[in-house]
């Protein structure tokens, strides 16, 4: 069975080990726009808390099984076009590696303020190796289960802030991935069009990470969390607007054919607290 457009609600957390990712992926479906021409499906998530340890890959089990449940269904359903909308950056693993088996000419735009490159030596959750795994980089048991690795120079990070890459990010400078930094968005998007166009790229599948944006413009994501202070979060903060994107979305696909859009990591904090807040009453108990 052939569908043109799948999509794909996956609430997967584990990779984050951050269960309100789960609430940020069901807001996510009932925030984009609702077509019928497009076949969803909904991949059963665990709801189990990850068991604490010290060493390995959080959630390391359940996190293959999910991706397993993932391929099986794209393999089902065998689409054209697949859109994702999690859940932690991991949720990008198996729907990149089919379209990459799909399509010959296919590339990786990965719209994301980290290059979430490491490895299993320095660090444990998945959501920050997930790409290392489609490149074959990553922790060694999530790049065998991919079964199409992308290569290097069919990668271009997009909204990157390079000076601030930590250890765990240097397979940036290993592999020499391509990259395109806030500064080089700021006024056009020449910087990823001549890229896909020069590296002939007809098949474009981009992981959208929601932390690439400014918290200032978009307040749902992790360093927009209340009552904390941005300047004290421990990793690079994204600078870009949404309407950069949605230009640079809109750009991509007149350029070459957009077969994959993922959204990740989608933390609307008022929703979050009002949850947890009515969760304590009694009469929902």
């Amino acid at each position: 069975m052939t569908t043109s457009t799948l999509e794909l609600v996956l609430p997967q957390w584990q990779g984050g080990n951050n269960p309100d990712y789960q609430l940020g992926s069901e807001l996510l479906a009932t925030i984009v726009p609702q077509t019928h021409t497009i076949d969803r499906v909904k991949v059963p998530v665990s709801t189990d808390p990850l068991p604490a340890q010290t060493t390995g890959i959080d959630g390391e089990a359940t996190l293959l099984n999910q991706f397993q449940t993932t391929t099986n269904i794209l393999s089902l359903k065998h689409p054209e076009r697949v859109i994702t909308l999690g859940g932690d950056c991991s949720i990008s693993e198996a729907p990149f590696d089919y379209l990459n088996g799909r399509y010959d000419d296919f590339g990786i735009i990965w719209l994301d303020v980290h290059p979430d490159v490491a490895n299993d030596h320095n660090s444990h959750h998945v959501h920050e190796m997930v790409l290392a795994n489609l490149l074959n980089a990553g922790a060694p048991t999530f790049n065998n289960q991919v079964t199409h690795h992308i290569a290097p120079d069919h990668v271009l990070l997009a909204g990157l802030k390079y000076d601030e890459l930590r250890d765990m990010d240097q397979t940036v400078n290993q592999l020499n991935l391509a990259y395109a930094t806030p500064a080089d968005l700021r006024h056009d998007n020449h910087a990823v069009i001549d890229w896909l166009r020069d590296h002939h790229i007809r098949h474009v599948a981009v992981h959208w990470d929601l932390d690439v944006l400014d918290p200032n413009d978009f307040r749902s994501i992790y360093p927009a969390e209340p009552h904390t202070d941005v300047s004290q979060f421990p990793a690079a903060v994204g600078e870009l607007t949404c309407q950069q994107v949605f230009s640079l979305l809109t750009e991509i696909g007149q350029t070459s054919d957009l077969v994959g859009l993922s959204i990740a990591e989608h933390l609307p904090w008022d929703a979050i607290n009002l949850r947890r807040g009515l969760a304590d009453l009694p009469i929902f108990n």
